[in-house]
């Protein structure tokens, strides 16, 4: 059975796809769900359980972040309207009085087995800085946010989908539900 991965987003769709390489079935379903303000952390839970009440099953959800450390996080996971609002020539001038250019990419799965279950989050967190956009801007913020000397948008598909901070937080995911799928099939 596939699981319920609930977002509309269809960059997300492809590069969780891609990372998982068929390891765990996806189906997809978009939900117009209210997001709360706070944490990434609390933002996933809260969407993990809304989700699953509105399916009546297991979902898994996914919240990115981008934590400016000069602007003590911000905006963090309130990226997306600072995105809409500013674009990335604008999140990169946000920093133009700091020395410091230092950023965390965070993204946070949250997964819930159903109604009423409590959701198990992994995060993943990806350390580099804020530079002036380079590369071609598909997804989001990542023509700003450099790695290793290149920003998200500039690397091949395969190499950031090998490190990036979604990586990292499916990792974790995926180790953590096919062990719990391997001690559901001993039990049964």
């Amino acid at each position: 059975m596939a699981l319920l991965f609930v977002t509309g987003n269809a960059n997300k769709i492809a590069e969780v796809r891609a990372i998982l390489a068929g390891a765990i079935a996806l189906e997809t379903r978009a939900l117009d769900i209210p997001e709360i303000q706070g944490p990434s952390e609390e933002i996933a839970l809260d969407k993990a359980r809304r989700a699953a009440d509105i399916v009546n099953g297991p979902v898994l959800i996914e919240d990115s972040s981008l934590e400016m450390n000069a602007l003590n996080g911000l905006p963090g996971p309130y990226i997306k309207p600072f995105l809409e609002t500013l674009g990335n020539q604008g999140l990169n001038t946000l920093l133009a009085g700091f020395d410091d250019k230092s950023a965390t990419a965070v993204c946070t799965f949250a997964f819930s087995e159903g109604r009423g279950c409590e959701p198990v989050l992994f995060q993943g967190r990806l350390e580099g800085r804020i530079v002036p956009p380079r590369g071609p801007p598909r997804f989001g913020w990542e023509p700003i946010f450099e790695y290793q000397g290149e920003t998200l948008a500039e690397m091949e598909m395969n190499k950031k989908n090998g490190l990036s901070h979604r990586y990292r937080a499916l990792v974790k995911f995926q180790q953590w539900f096919q062990g719990s799928q391997q001690v559901r099939d001993i039990e049964n």
